[in-house]
């Protein structure tokens, strides 16, 4: 039987659309969860002049009580979805306003094993970072992921960071998966992304892959078997 017989039994034409579907390796990929922070007070400040985002005084900003609020809800979806179980490792920015949403919403009896570093050593005075510097960091950032054994993982961060650095993984997607992708992200807003390993980065085995080995010993029914 030729080629084109196989193809026709299938129900595939050789002239098939090449498919809009993509398959990866499991242990590939990993789930993560991206997170903007609540509301904080520069936000108030900054709807009514842009200008205030540059302000010294509101550098470190914490949250207003509507983004306590903010945090409340999103804490009772990750509970009532059952994040609250998948999820194994939260990472978040040194700011203040991020740290609060990351406890206030991943925090618990299981959940916070302790910040290993709260200093930002990319943080200038006075000088606003490039938007392609920005993209060029959150890049570095998911490789790092990479370095990471976990699979599930919660990433709370900002506004610019979030965008820059998913406009950039998301330039040759279809465009409709673009402007998802690329939309700018409200307070406390989180969305779920796969992230797949297309440059052997990661170093996972399979966990749950099984070779198909013939058992040892002679292949005879159970009743005569030793």
């Amino acid at each position: 039987m030729d080629a084109d017989s196989i193809f026709c039994l299938l129900g595939a034409p050789m002239d098939a659309n090449p498919p809009t579907t993509a398959m990866y390796p499991l242990h590939r990929c990993k789930t993560i969860y991206l997170v903007r922070h609540a509301q904080g007070v520069h936000n108030v400040e900054g709807e009514k002049d842009h200008s205030a985002y540059m302000s010294p005084q509101l550098f470190d900003a914490h949250l207003t009580p509507l983004g306590w609020n903010q945090v409340d809800c999103l804490r009772e979806h990750v509970k009532k979805s059952g994040l609250a179980q998948k999820i194994e490792l939260v990472i978040t920015s040194p700011l203040l306003r991020t740290m609060q949403t990351a406890v206030g919403v991943f925090g618990g009896e299981n959940s916070v094993d302790g910040i290993e570093n709260d200093e930002d050593v990319l943080w200038e005075p006075n000088v606003r970072e490039a938007n392609s510097s920005v993209a060029a960091r959150g890049m570095k950032f998911i490789d790092w992921l990479w370095t990471r054994e976990e699979k599930e993982i919660a990433i709370v961060s900002h506004s610019g960071f979030l965008y820059h650095t998913l406009s950039m993984y998301s330039r040759e997607c279809h465009p409709t998966i673009r402007e998802e992708v690329g939309k700018h992200f409200a307070n406390c807003e989180l969305r779920s992304m796969v992230l797949v390993d297309t440059s052997m980065l990661g170093s996972d085995s399979p966990s749950y892959n099984y070779p198909g080995s013939i058992p040892a010993g002679l292949d005879l029914p159970s009743d005569a078997a030793p």
